[in-house]
């Protein structure tokens, strides 16, 4: 099992926008072969920055499968504008404990 991170630091006031464009961009990954599932949870003492962790089953479900997919061409159209600075995307791998 693969651990992808990012921290997401989304535009002042569009919080809620971005929350609703990713509850509708969140099935694009689900239906992703290897997806496992994912959790985005907002930072408690910065306004505006999400902790986003996606599970797969291998790096290239992520990298090759739904990055190189149609899914996440849709996916990119519905978030990426959100982000100041773009996000860096780290992969981890099975918990040492």
């Amino acid at each position: 099992m693969i651990l992808e991170a990012a921290i997401l630091n989304v535009r002042p006031g569009q919080e809620r926008a971005f929350e609703a464009a990713f509850a509708e961009a969140r099935p694009l990954i689900a239906a992703s072969p290897g997806f496992r599932g994912l959790s985005v949870r907002p930072c408690i003492a910065q306004a505006g920055r999400y902790l986003l962790l996606v599970e797969w089953d291998s790096l290239e479900d992520h990298t090759k499968g739904f990055r190189m997919s149609e899914r996440y061409r849709k996916w990119r159209a519905l978030l990426h504008h959100f982000y100041e600075p773009f996000p860096t995307v780290e992969h981890f791998g099975e918990s040492i404990v």
